[in-house]
C-alpha cells in the first residue's frame, strides 16, 4: 500500500509539473498568436512567389544482350569469373548509371538548349517559365556558353511593334559588366565579350504580343546546367526482378520535363548503337580493304589466262590425265581453302600483335572456319566494348575498370595463343596437302608443258575468284548486321507529368509555418528561462531546494509612511498572503517553540518587511508578539513601523544589562496592543561579539515567558556571520528570497544551511512576486485564489547594506 501511495504521489507531482510548464508558456499567449500569424503570412508569400515544380515519370526497358559463346568450357571469361579473378557489376546497373551520367545529360541539355532559361516577369507572383512559347528565342552556341564563369542575365522588353530592348549583365575576368541595346526588329545579334547572343522571333507563336512583355533570360554553362539536371533526375529499377528503369525528372515546366526524358533516351540508344556497331564497322573496313587487293590480283590472273590460251591454245586431256587432274584438282581445292585460311589467320595475327590495336576490337565474321578462334574473338570484343562503356562514366582507377583490364589482358593472351595454334594447324595441313598434290602432279608430269602452265594459271585464277566471292558474301552479311541493330532501351511508359506539383507542398509548408510559429516563442521563452539567473517564481525555488515553501507574497503598493501593508479585519490579497504565511508558520512550530528568525542571502530582499508584517498578522490573531531588530549593523525596524527615533534598543541592553532595564527597550507598536517592538538601538563597534554573549540567551528566556511569539529580524546570513551566531536561540528560520532580485546561485546557500543543520527548522518565503507578469501562471495568485486583477503594489526597496549611505527607495 505504501509503494502504491508513493507511486500515486509521483504521478501527481509529474502531472503538476506538466501543468506548470503549460501555464508557464500560456502566460505568453499573445507571442504565440503573433508568431503564428507572421509565419503563416510568410508561408503564403513564399507559396505566392515560388514557381511550382512538377514530377515527370517514364519507364524504359533496358535490353540485356545474351552472352556469346554459351559453352563455358570455351569461354575464358567465364573461367576467370568462376575462379574469382574478375568481378563485374550487373550490366543493368551499368546502364542505369549511364542513363544518369552527366555526359549523357549534357548531350540532352545541348540538344534542347536547356542551358537557356526564359521567364515572364510578374509583380504579384512567381515568374512564369517559358519553354517553346516565349515570343523571343535567345540562343548562344554550347561551345561559347560552356566558357561562361557565371550566367549571363538578359532583361528584355518586347513591344507589340517588334522592338526589343535588352539589358545584359555578364562577367569578364573578375568584373561584372553591363550592356544595353535596342533592336527595332528581329532577328538580331548581340556581340559581347563572352560570346554572341542571337535573338529570333518565335515562329510557333502567331503574331506579335498585344502589349509590352517583360522577360528575363538566363544563359548558364551547359556543364553546370547538366549538373543541376542530375540533381533533379533519378533513375531507379522498378523492381529487383526486371530490367525496367523508372526515370523521374522534376521541372517547373511539364513539357520541358517530357522533352528532356525523350531526348535523354534517344541519345542513350544512339550511343549504345554506335558501340554495338563498332565491331561491324571494323569488319567492314577490313573486308573492303581485302576486296580491293583480291580484285586486283584476280584481274591479273584472268588476263594471264586469256593471253596464254590465245597464244598457245589447249586440247582435251586423255582419260588418264583426266583422272590425275581430277585428283589433283581436289587437292588443289583443299590447298586453295588452306591458303585462304592461312592468309586470314596471318592477317589477324598481324592485327592482334600490332601495339596500336591493343584497345581496338578484332575484326570478326571474316570467314574463319575455326569456331574456337571465332568464339574467342567475340568474347574479347565483348569485353573491349564493356570496358569502353564503363570508361564513359568512370576513370581508369575504378576497381571495375581495373578488373576489366585484367580480364581483357588475359583474354587477349588467350586469343593470341588460339591464333598461333590455328596457324600452326593450318601449316601442318598445308604440308600434308602439298605432299598429296605432288604425288598426283607426278602422274601428269608427262603432260605438255603448255597444259601444265595453263593449269597453274587457272588454279591461281580460281583461288582468287573463290576468295573474292567469299569476301563479297561477307560484306553483305556485315551490312545486314549493321542495318539490323536494335535500340538498347525502349520506352514502355511514355513520359507523363503529374497533375499536381510536388513542390512547393502547400500543406507541408503551412504546417511547417504553424509549427515554426509555435516553436519560436517556445524557444525564446526557454532561452530566456535559461539565461535568467534570478528567482522568479515558486518553480525556481522548488527546483533549487527541498526546504518547505511557506508562502508567496505578491508585489503591492507601499503606504506613504512605514512598511506595514496589512490591516485588521481586511480580506485583500496581502492580508490573505500573510495569513497563509502565518498559518504555515504555526503548523511548523511545535509546543513551546516561539522564536522565529527571519533572514536572507543578501540585502534588499525584504526580510524586515516580511518579518514586520508577519508579526502584525500574529498580533491580529490575538497572539502576544514581540519583534526584535537583531540586524544591529543596519537597524530598520523604526523605519518599517514609522516609529519616532528611539535611542535605546537591544544593543543597549546587551552592552550594559546592569544599567539598562529590559522593559525600557521594549515599546508598543501602535498598530496592535498585542504587538511590541524592540528596535536595534545604537550601532555597536563589535556586533558579532555582542550577539555571541550569553546575555542574549538569558534575554530570550525572559521574553518567552511574556510573549507567545518572538520575531527576530536579523542580518543577511550570506553577508555576515551575526545571524549564524543568533541561530542558537531560534526555533525556526524563515529564509526570504525576492523575485527578480535574489540570484539563483546565491539562494543555494539555503541548502548549505539545511545540510549543516544550522537551524532546528528551516523554511522559505518568496517575496515581491509581480502579479502583472504572472497572473496567468499556474502558481500565480490570480489563477489559484481568484483575487482579480487589481492588486496593491509597493515600490521597490533596497537594503543598502554596509556603512555607506542608505538608498532612498527601500522596502
Amino acid at each position: 500500500m505504501i509503494e502504491e501511495q508513493n507511486i500515486d504521489e509521483l504521478n501527481n507531482e509529474e502531472s503538476i509539473n506538466l501543468y506548470a510548464i503549460l501555464f508557464k508558456y500560456l502566460a505568453y499567449w499573445p507571442w504565440f498568436i503573433v508568431s503564428v500569424i507572421v509565419c503563416v503570412i510568410l508561408a503564403f508569400l513564399y507559396l505566392r512567389y515560388q514557381a511550382p515544380v512538377y514530377n515527370v515519370t517514364a519507364a524504359v526497358l533496358i535490353k540485356e544482350e545474351e552472352q556469346k559463346g554459351g559453352n563455358s568450357a570455351a569461354s575464358p571469361l567465364a573461367a576467370i569469373q568462376d575462379l574469382g579473378m574478375l568481378s563485374m557489376t550487373s550490366n543493368f546497373d551499368n546502364e542505369v548509371e549511364i542513363l544518369h551520367s552527366r555526359t549523357l545529360i549534357k548531350k540532352a541539355v545541348n540538344e534542347l538548349h536547356l542551358y537557356t532559361n526564359i521567364v515572364e516577369n510578374r509583380v504579384t507572383g512567381y515568374d512564369i517559365p517559358l519553354y517553346k512559347n516565349s515570343p523571343v528565342d535567345v540562343f548562344m552556341t554550347p561551345e561559347q556558353a560552356d566558357k561562361l564563369k557565371m550566367p549571363v542575365t538578359l532583361k528584355m522588353t518586347y513591344t507589340p511593334t517588334g522592338k526589343l530592348t535588352v539589358h545584359a549583365e555578364y562577367m569578364v575576368d573578375t568584373e561584372i559588366e553591363e550592356l544595353d541595346k535596342t533592336f527595332l526588329k528581329l532577328p538580331a545579334a548581340l556581340p559581347t565579350p563572352v560570346g554572341v547572343i542571337n535573338f529570333t522571333p518565335n515562329d510557333s507563336i502567331q503574331g506579335l504580343p498585344k502589349e509590352d512583355v517583360t522577360l528575363t533570360a538566363s544563359i548558364s554553362s551547359p556543364t553546370a546546367t547538366a549538373q543541376g539536371y542530375m540533381g533533379s533526375t533519378s533513375v531507379e529499377a522498378t523492381s529487383k526482378t526486371t530490367t525496367i528503369a523508372q526515370i523521374n525528372v522534376q521541372n517547373t515546366n511539364k513539357q520541358r520535363g517530357v522533352d528532356f526524358i525523350n531526348c535523354l533516351v534517344a541519345f542513350y540508344n544512339r550511343d549504345a548503337n554506335d558501340e554495338k556497331n563498332e565491331v561491324a564497322q571494323k569488319t567492314a573496313e577490313f573486308i573492303e580493304e581485302r576486296i580491293g587487293i583480291i580484285n586486283r590480283e584476280l584481274g591479273t590472273a584472268e588476263t594471264e589466262l586469256a593471253d596464254f590460251k590465245q597464244r598457245s591454245g589447249l586440247t582435251d586431256l586423255t582419260s588418264d590425265a583426266q583422272l590425275a587432274l581430277s585428283e589433283s584438282s581436289r587437292y588443289e581445292q583443299q590447298r586453295m581453302e588452306n591458303a585462304t585460311q592461312i592468309q586470314l589467320v596471318e592477317f589477324l595475327r598481324n592485327y592482334i600483335f600490332d601495339p596500336k590495336n591493343n584497345d581496338e576490337v578484332i575484326p570478326s565474321n571474316v570467314g574463319l572456319q575455326d569456331q574456337n578462334l571465332t568464339s574467342a574473338i567475340d568474347q574479347y570484343n565483348t569485353m573491349i566494348i564493356e570496358r569502353n562503356r564503363l570508361l564513359r562514366t568512370s576513370s581508369e582507377n575504378n576497381p571495375a575498370v581495373i578488373n576489366m583490364n585484367t580480364g581483357i589482358e588475359a583474354m587477349r593472351h588467350s586469343v593470341q595463343t588460339t591464333v598461333a595454334s590455328v596457324l600452326k594447324g593450318l601449316n601442318i595441313a598445308k604440308t600434308d596437302i602439298e605432299r598429296q598434290a605432288r604425288k598426283y602432279e607426278g602422274r601428269i608430269s608427262n603432260a605438255p608443258l603448255q597444259e601444265k602452265e595453263f593449269l597453274s594459271i587457272a588454279r591461281q585464277q580460281e583461288i582468287k575468284a573463290a576468295l573474292y566471292t567469299m569476301l563479297l558474301q561477307k560484306r553483305e552479311e556485315n551490312a545486314i548486321t549493321l542495318a539490323a541493330t536494335a535500340n538498347n532501351g525502349r520506352i514502355v511508359e511514355e513520359p507523363l507529368a503529374d497533375s499536381a506539383p510536388v513542390s512547393p507542398n502547400k500543406k507541408i509548408i503551412l504546417l511547417a509555418a504553424l509549427v515554426i510559429g509555435l516553436a519560436i516563442p517556445v524557444a525564446i521563452i526557454y532561452l530566456r528561462s535559461l539565461l535568467k539567473y534570478k528567482i522568479e517564481n515558486r518553480e525556481d525555488v522548488e527546483s533549487i531546494t527541498s526546504v518547505p515553501l511557506l508562502a508567496e507574497l505578491p508585489h503591492c503598493k507601499m503606504p506613504e509612511t512605514g512598511s506595514i501593508v496589512i490591516r485588521e479585519n481586511k480580506n485583500e490579497i496581502m492580508e490573505e498572503a500573510f495569513r497563509r504565511l502565518r498559518t504555515n508558520l504555526i503548523f511548523m512550530l511545535e509546543n513551546n517553540q516561539k522564536v522565529i528568525l527571519f533572514t536572507s542571502t543578501q540585502p534588499s530582499e525584504g526580510k524586515s518587511f516580511v518579518a514586520a508584517n508577519t508579526a502584525v498578522s500574529l498580533a491580529f490573531l490575538g497572539k502576544k508578539t514581540l519583534i526584535v531588530g537583531l540586524d544591529i549593523r543596519k537597524p530598520r525596524l523604526s523605519r518599517v513601523f514609522n516609529l519616532q527615533h528611539h535611542a535605546k534598543g537591544i544593543t543597549n541592553y546587551l552592552s550594559d544589562p546592569e544599567h539598562v532595564d529590559l522593559a525600557d527597550v521594549i515599546q508598543p507598536s501602535g498598530i496592535s496592543p498585542n504587538l511590541d517592538i524592540m528596535v536595534g538601538g545604537a550601532i555597536p563597534p563589535n556586533p558579532t561579539e555582542l550577539v555571541a554573549r550569553e546575555i542574549l540567551d538569558r534575554t530570550m528566556e525572559q521574553l518567552k515567558q511574556r510573549y507567545d511569539y518572538i520575531i527576530l529580524d536579523t542580518a543577511p546570513i550570506g553577508m555576515v556571520t551575526d545571524t549564524a551566531i543568533i541561530s542558537r536561540i531560534a526555533d525556526l528560520c524563515v529564509y526570504i528570497c525576492r523575485a527578480d532580485v535574489t540570484p539563483k546561485a546565491g539562494f543555494r546557500y539555503i541548502n548549505l544551511l539545511r545540510d549543516e543543520k544550522k537551524f532546528p527548522k528551516l523554511a522559505t518565503v518568496i517575496n515581491d512576486i509581480d502579479m502583472n507578469k504572472r497572473k496567468n501562471s499556474y502558481y500565480g495568485y490570480g489563477a489559484k485564489y481568484g483575487y482579480g486583477s487589481k492588486y496593491y503594489s509597493y515600490g521597490s526597496y533596497g537594503y543598502g547594506y554596509g556603512y555607506s549611505d542608505e538608498k532612498k527607495n527601500k522596502r
